[in-house]
């Protein structure tokens, strides 16, 4: 009995890791931990779902939560300041919502790069 008992045991140990996997391409189960961002937007794209600002310092966003993937920011139309007092720029605060599974996040901030971290 000893046996069946210890190939269970590794059997189910095996299988720990993968329930706690973290992975945002759709590989594993997502482990999702909402934050709150914010920053001032021109409005160039229109109303825009949701995003967050990436470890390469761009602003990352989607405009419907039926998008598979994050968009970069590459025109700066968002910023984290509004230091030249710029009237085209206005405050935003959010929280960010949990993609969908497969949804492509690069630069997305884990572990220590997280806001609030």
């Amino acid at each position: 009995m000893r046996p069946i008992a210890a190939a269970l045991t590794l059997a189910i140990a095996a299988t720990l890791p993968a329930a706690c996997h973290h992975d945002v391409y759709g590989r594993g189960t997502l482990v999702w931990s909402s934050y709150p961002y914010y920053g001032w937007y021109d409005g160039y794209y229109g109303t825009f779902y949701d995003g967050y600002w990436g470890v390469d310092g761009y602003f990352w966003y989607r405009l419907t939560p039926q998008a598979r993937r994050y968009r970069k920011d590459e025109r700066r139309h968002f910023r984290r300041e509004n230091r030249d007092g710029n009237p085209n720029y206005k405050r935003f605060e959010r929280r960010m919502n949990p993609p969908r599974d497969g949804t492509r996040m690069p630069n997305y901030p884990r572990g220590k790069n997280r806001p609030g971290n």
